[in-house]
């Protein structure tokens, strides 16, 4: 048997071997981002659909004195009752997110990039469904918060998701990590290694 002609075969089979593993490993990041996104949406709805069921109309819940409590607000801005007068902007923009989300999950091989890109996507998803449903109409609905700190905003669990998903995006971005599981040299580190060399450079 002609071992030369072996040889290209078994290195084709070897690419492809590594290609369909690549292919199962995003596969199941793209899952942990669904999972992780539907269980942040599931419960932002959960969590919407009670209070304005308990609490519209009534008096605030007393959860930590009058450090945190529950009173149901319906908000025309962003998160944290930003920029009331820009609703339809701010419903344009959390579709456009969704959407950018999704492409990048095309590319998607780092399991701590899927569970930050699926809390992004559960809580602008989470924001999405009130513009769209609530009233008072299609792409001007008022988004239902109810979680009241003292001296800080009125927000609701899909901001939550959305701040702590943003957390970690910058938390992996300065730790060098890339969806697709790549790593770079974070800015902070190529500033080092300049100065690093530039004293070596007048050392010389």
């Amino acid at each position: 048997m002609d071992e030369s002609a072996s040889e290209p075969a078994t290195g084709a089979a070897a690419g492809a071997t590594a290609a369909g593993g690549a292919r199962n490993v995003r596969r199941r990041r793209i899952g942990v981002l669904l999972a992780v996104a539907l269980l942040a949406y599931l419960i932002d709805l959960g969590s919407k659909l009670l209070v304005v069921a308990r609490l519209e109309g009534h008096r605030p819940i007393q959860v930590i004195g009058d450090v945190m409590t529950f009173q149901v607000i319906r908000n025309p801005g962003a998160a944290f009752g930003m920029g009331q007068a820009m609703t339809v902007v701010f419903t344009a923009i959390a579709a456009a997110v969704i959407v950018v989300i999704w492409r990048i999950a095309r590319r998607l091989y780092s399991l701590p990039w899927a569970i930050a890109l699926g809390l992004l996507l559960g809580g602008a998803l989470g924001n999405l469904t009130d513009r769209l449903f609530r009233s008072p109409g299609v792409f001007r609905g008022h988004v239902v918060d109810f979680i009241s700190v003292q001296h800080f905003a009125v927000f609701n669990l899909a901001d939550s998701a959305i701040v702590c998903g943003g957390i970690l995006v910058v938390l992996l971005s300065f730790r060098g990590s890339n969806p697709d599981g790549t790593t770079h040299q974070p800015a902070r580190s190529h500033t080092a290694q300049d100065g690093e060399e530039n004293t070596g450079d007048h050392a010389e």
